[in-house]
Parts: structure tokens; C-alpha cells; sequence
């Protein structure tokens, strides 16, 4: 385990924040099994942060940067990408990067490094990045707040313990955030409004042209940017959310399963029954069974 954590130096304004986990509680979170998969090794808070910027051939940690405001810049292998407010950077580990703010908008950020055994884990749902854009999420800048207030603890280990906690639900929080993009027409494709719709049609049939007629797009653009946006088909998406109330319906009440199938829009039972079992993993009535008894 490296002694430092390779942070910038930019000087600190009065309420800006930039702390490290000291060498001694970094060698505790790492045997600790309740810590050791993911935790914080330092993190902060850069308010329009002029002339900050950092070249780190060999990261030896991974490293969370979201932009609250204002204008920067990564580079990669890739090549160079624009930052803007509401954009998420996750830098892994061992990949060469570079990063700045803007010299006329300079960005506010909050960022933090981490590591642990079960990163890879935890990042996996995200998918490629390393460059996503989310918008400003109200709930993502709670939880960076949360994570900051570790400063103002004690330096025990119950503390860290629990920032590590918090760490982890702030990067599995990641992969369930609404995800949107901007079409080259102007128009945001939202995935929230998307699956408004879906919910709205749970008690009928709804296909892949008469979604993608909802957005004003042809069936194949709406299909790929809605897998881009959430790693599945639409079609799908909607089938796990007609299950997901047909379970509601099979806890709550006394309906049999063929009218549970009837209200979710399917007249033939053994059609809904195959469906059921494929996502929930049991066959409807064994399902009901589970709450008999």
C-alpha cells in the first residue's frame, strides 16, 4: 500500500475541503471484512476551482470526480473530452489520465479516491465510461455531503468503517440514477419518462413502435439509445415491470391467477405463466404458495 494518496496541491479557499485517510486507518479498512471490498482513501470538495489540474501516469487507486458546476476537461488514451456540470468521471486504477478545470468557467467538483478488493464489483454495473452524463442529481450531491462530514469525526476505525459503508451505496446508488441524453434533434430521451410510460400501460399491451412513437422516434434509434442508457431492451424493461405487479398482485390479494394475468393485459394465461417464471424465477402458483402457511 502507497504511504501517499496522489491528490493536487490546489490551494484551498476558505470553504473548500480536501482530506486524507491516514496510512494507519488504510491499513485497518483493508483487513477489515466489513470495509476491505471498497473504501475511501480521500476525498474532497473544490469549489470553482481555478487552475486546478492533474496528470496521473500511474493511479494507483480509483477516483470519483462529479461536477456540480462550471467547465473542465479529461484526457485519455482516447483522446480529450469536455466536462460540464451534472458530469460523473470514474478513473480507474492503473489507466493513465489527466484532467483541468476550465480557465474562463472553472468547475466545482467534488471527488473522491478509493480502493478495495471488490471495486471491480462495485463498478461493474456502470458499465464503460468514463465519462457519463447525468445531469445535477440532487440525491448523488446528499450523499457526496454525507460522505464529507468523515472529516468531522474522530479518527477511529468505527467511523471509517462507516464512510466505507457510505462509499458503497453512493457507487451502487450510480447504477439505478435516471439516465437521460440530449438527441441530436435537441430533445432528451429520458429513461424515467420511458418507463412513466411503461407503468402507465401496465394493464394493457404496449410495443417496441407505439413506445418509440411516444418520443417521436423510429423503432430502431429509440430501441438503441434506450440500451445505451440502461444495458437492456426496452421490451424487456417492460415485461420486468408487468412481473414486478403481477407479484404485488399475487401478495395482496385473493385473485386467481388467470385474472391476475387478465389485468396485466394477457389473455392467455400459459403465455403469462411462462413470462412470470422466466423473470421472477417460479411459476405463479408457486409463487402465491410462499405466502401460504
Amino acid at each position: 500500500m502507497s504511504v501517499q494518496v496522489d491528490t493536487s496541491n490546489w490551494p484551498l479557499p476558505a470553504n473548500g475541503v480536501r482530506f486524507i485517510t491516514p496510512p494507519r486507518l488504510r491499513r485497518l479498512l483493508a483487513r477489515s471484512p466489513l470495509a476491505q471490498g471498497c473504501y475511501p482513501l480521500a476525498l474532497g470538495f473544490y469549489p470553482q476551482a481555478q487552475g486546478h489540474r492533474m496528470h496521473r501516469p500511474h493511479p494507483e487507486d480509483h477516483l470519483l470526480i462529479y461536477c456540480r458546476a462550471g467547465q473542465g476537461w479529461l484526457e485519455t488514451a482516447d483522446g480529450r473530452l469536455a466536462v460540464s456540470g451534472g458530469d460523473l468521471l470514474l478513473l480507474p486504477k492503473g489507466v493513465m489520465h489527466g484532467y483541468g478545470a476550465d480557465v474562463d468557467k472553472p468547475w466545482t467538483l467534488y471527488w473522491v479516491h478509493f480502493d478495495g478488493d471488490l471495486v471491480t464489483e462495485f463498478l461493474k454495473p456502470l458499465g464503460k465510461g468514463p465519462l457519463w452524463r447525468i445531469g445535477v442529481q440532487p440525491r448523488l450531491l446528499a450523499e457526496f455531503d454525507a460522505l464529507l462530514n468523515l472529516r468531522k469525526q474522530g479518527l477511529n476505525l468505527a467511523h471509517f468503517v462507516h464512510a466505507a459503508h457510505q462509499l458503497q451505496v453512493l457507487l451502487t446508488s450510480l447504477a439505478v440514477l435516471p439516465a437521460r441524453t440530449t438527441l441530436k434533434s435537441g430533445r432528451v430521451l429520458d429513461v424515467d419518462a420511458v418507463q412513466a410510460v411503461m407503468r402507465a400501460h401496465l394493464h394493457d399491451a404496449l410495443n417496441l413502435d407505439e413506445l418509440a412513437a411516444q418520443f417521436k422516434l423510429s423503432r430502431f434509434h429509440f430501441a438503441k439509445t434506450y440500451r445505451a442508457l440502461t444495458g437492456h431492451a426496452p421490451i424487456q424493461d417492460f415485461i420486468q415491470l408487468k412481473m414486478a405487479h403481477a407479484c404485488r398482485l399475487l401478495d395482496e390479494g385473493e385473485q386467481g391467477i388467470r385474472q391476475v394475468a387478465e389485468q396485466l393485459g394477457y389473455d392467455d394465461v400459459y403465455y403469462f405463466s411462462r413470462l412470470f417464471r422466466k423473470v421472477v424465477g417460479m411459476a405463479p402458483s408457486h409463487y402465491r404458495a410462499l405466502h401460504q402457511g
